[in-house]
């Protein structure tokens, strides 16, 4: 009996055991099950405001690459551009379609645009969309001046509209776009509202707000540029931020082509000014500093040379109008070769991204104002007479004293003092002389009056 007790009592101490090792099994399999559940979808969010240029473009490339570390569900880009560089924009759209995350762009909010570069960018996204009262589109590679266009040769100009029209074909027909119409954009600058996009099948969704079109996102299957087909699971989602650091900001402003010719052209003025008027040290100081960012930002723009030799002629022209009577036809010939040098300094030939035309007229008109004038001052104070010294004396008249024999050293009184003096010819006391030639502490002197007989008979 005592045996068989045991033996009742181990046995329900193994069952017991294996009763807690299933509890603890299936509490460890619901805690998972409920963390899986409680896991959110992340949404990376960036922000593409202002002008397409390479800092800009390398803030999108690590947003994308971060999203992929963090296994990132979606990510959102809201844009706000009036275009900007073409090799800048080509690389964002290289980075949104080789991007593991699916990417949506999102034109808002209202008011925003999407143009020029900023149209090739949206095509280029899994999920396009726009806010109400937003547009896009004018994506013309076409160079205009004040509404008029540039004399480009027709088979270049052909050349650069075919190739923008080729490069947007290439992705927005993967993407399910209608590239026809997209293409009126470049051949005709045609530009669209959100309605027009959506009605044209240029893009999927119009939202009044990024949280909207998430919504309206969550559970949609979309197709990637690959071909293969994702399900967005966007319940719940986490939202986070990309943001710019400190220092892209900073550089981000430097590298806009309006304000790398503003450093260009006040940097070069600062030098010009401190060569010209030594001592000055703040233009010298300030033309440094202006310069070092420009060759900064002249780094990764793609400038044009063509651009840099026309500003450096218009420099030249406005040095020599201050030098030699041209009645304008100088400094209105620098006018001209500054601003076509502004508006060919940054290479962009699919988008008519560069400097402003309005900037262009704002910087070269001062800039050739002052740097005439500088130099004008320069050349009039090498015509001054030296005021300080024994110099000053040149061309001066005094009076013999005492009177001056031919070659015999005298003395002569000037500006109130006593002056030893050499005479080429006999000087009565109390005549007039004027000096011609200082050596050393002695004055060489002529009659005042033969100088005059001299200028008179000539």
């Amino acid at each position: 009996m005592k045996s068989r007790s045991a033996l009742c009592h181990s046995n329900f101490k193994i069952l017991a055991g294996i009763a807690a090792f299933f509890f603890l099994l299936s509490s460890v399999a619901r805690s998972l099950h409920a963390e899986q559940q409680n896991v959110q979808p992340i949404v990376m969010d960036l922000q593409l405001d202002g002008e397409v240029e390479p800092v800009l473009a390398t803030y999108i490339d690590e947003g994308l690459a971060d999203a992929a570390r963090r296994n990132s569900s979606l990510v959102l880009i809201t844009m706000d551009t009036p275009g900007g560089l073409s090799d800048s924009m080509k690389d964002i759209i290289q980075h949104i379609l080789g991007s593991p995350v699916p990417v949506a762009v999102y034109v808002g909010p209202t008011g925003a645009r999407g143009a020029s570069a900023g149209f090739f960018i949206l095509l280029s996204a899994d999920v396009a969309a726009m806010a109400p009262g937003t547009r896009t589109g004018a994506a013309s590679p076409i160079i205009a001046i004040g509404g008029f266009t540039i004399g480009v040769d027709e088979t270049l100009r052909k050349k650069i509209t075919n190739d923008a029209m080729a490069f947007l074909r290439s992705y927005s027909e993967k993407r399910g776009r209608n590239a026809k119409l997209a293409e009126t954009a470049v051949t005709d600058a045609k530009a669209f509202t959100e309605t027009e996009s959506l009605d044209g099948k240029l893009i999927d969704y119009v939202a009044a707000t990024p949280e909207e079109l998430l919504r309206s996102l969550n559970g949609k299957t979309i197709t990637r540029f690959d071909g293969t087909k994702t399900t967005l699971a966007l319940t719940n989602y986490q939202r986070l931020s990309f943001e710019l650091s400190a220092r892209q900001k900073f550089l981000a402003r430097i590298v806009e082509p309006d304000m790398f010719f503003l450093l260009l052209i006040l940097g070069t003025l600062g030098l010009y000014a401190e060569f010209t008027h030594p001592g000055a040290v703040v233009p010298g100081v300030v033309g440094g500093i202006c310069s070092v960012l420009a060759l900064y930002a002249m780094h990764l723009l793609p400038v044009n040379l063509a651009g840099i030799l026309l500003i450096l002629i218009a420099v030249t022209l406005f040095v020599l109008e201050a030098k030699y009577t041209s009645h304008g036809i100088l400094l209105a010939g620098g006018v001209v070769a500054m601003v076509f040098g502004a508006i060919f300094l940054i290479r962009s030939p699919l988008t008519p991204g560069g400097v402003s035309l309005g900037m262009a007229v704002a910087v070269t008109l001062p800039f050739a104002a002052i740097s005439v004038f500088l130099m004008r001052l320069v050349l009039r104070s090498r015509k001054w007479k030296q005021a300080t010294g024994a110099e000053e004396m040149l061309g001066e008249q005094g009076i013999a004293a005492a009177g001056l024999n031919t070659g015999v050293e005298g003395m002569i009184r000037i500006h109130g003092e006593n002056w030893r003096a050499l005479a080429q010819q006999d000087v009565a006391a109390g005549s007039a002389v004027q000096v011609r030639k200082i050596q050393g502490l002695t004055l060489h002197v002529e009659p005042a009056n033969a100088q005059s007989a001299t200028k008179s008979s000539k």
